[in-house]
């Protein structure tokens, strides 16, 4: 079953100063977000692999819409997360067979690599419900810099019957890191940790 997408929207976010400091390069993160039907909206359903399936779908269509936002090649993407809310007849578990089984490995397909978990949350809401993306490094979970964050909202969404889901890159970390630990130019992107 494909997703049956009723809006698609895509954020870029640039910061060019900080606490009256220059950025330079400027930081960038980008999220694309789907607005979707859930099917199994208002209804207990023990097979949750169509949602799975779903997720492999827009896995792949969303990260390659935010790297596209981004005016980037996929493998320059230093960081990334995924999120999903729920309208109110939806259960957390819609959003988790979503973002965990199957989104990952087309979310990495497209950014050439991804050694790191992908970060995520999930709640439930009505429409303009604020999204927060996580965002790490995504080959190597201690680099501190880009330990962050990208809220999104959509005005209508998701609405009782609706799933918004997003995924969300950046070319960066943190504007002006300075709280220590490894550093992107330093990792090794092996296991995943540094």
């Amino acid at each position: 079953m494909p997703a049956v997408i009723r809006k698609i929207v895509t954020v870029v976010e640039e910061t060019l100063s900080e606490q009256g400091q220059k950025v330079s390069p400027p930081t960038r993160r980008a999220a694309a977000i789907a607005v979707i039907e859930n099917p199994f909206a208002g209804k207990y359903v023990e097979d949750l692999t169509p949602l799975i399936d779903i997720g492999e779908e827009l896995g792949a269509m969303l990260s390659a819409k935010a790297v596209a936002a981004l005016g980037i090649e996929g493998p320059t993407a230093q960081s990334y997360g995924k999120a999903a809310a729920v309208g109110e007849n939806g259960e957390l578990e819609h959003a988790a067979a979503l973002l965990h089984p199957k989104m990952g490995a087309p979310v990495r397909k497209v950014l050439g690599k991804g050694a790191a978990l992908i970060p995520s949350s999930k709640k439930r809401g009505g429409p303009g419900v604020p999204l927060d993306i996580p965002l790490g490094h995504k080959d190597a979970a201690f680099v501190r810099s880009h330990f962050d964050g990208m809220e999104v909202r959509i005005n209508d969404a998701p609405r009782a019957n609706e799933i918004m889901v997003a995924v969300a890159v950046t070319d960066s970390g943190r504007p002006l890191p300075r709280v220590g630990g490894l550093k992107h130019d330093e990792i090794k992107g092996e296991d995943g940790l540094r």
